[in-house]
């Protein structure tokens, strides 16, 4: 199933406060980006965060975006500070590598 554009709107507003994010559509579902680090994506209106040490601490919840995918972390919208905190310290990670 893929995102809906509601959906994905609701979370680019969600979002807004970081500044720098961008959300790029890809086969139905939406990448994030926060300045020009891919830290995660949208998938079947789930915001999905890319697994690394840094954000184990926040301990989400494990989901498959797809079939053949690695997990990914599903992440709580409706907590924006640490939606925020997460979105940072994955994409400082990400940035490193």
């Amino acid at each position: 199933m893929a995102t809906s554009k509601n959906t994905r709107d609701m979370i680019e507003g969600i979002l807004s406060n970081l500044g720098d994010i961008k959300i790029r559509p890809m086969m139905g579902e939406y990448l994030l980006y926060y300045k020009d680090i891919l830290f995660g994506g949208i998938y079947d209106n789930h915001v999905l965060i890319k697994k690394c040490d840094g954000n184990k601490k926040y301990n989400m919840k494990e989901k498959v975006p797809y079939k053949g995918a690695r997990a990914m972390y599903l992440a709580d919208i409706d907590d924006l500070t640490e939606l925020e905190e997460i979105i940072i310290v994955t994409s400082e990670e990400f940035t490193k590598k």
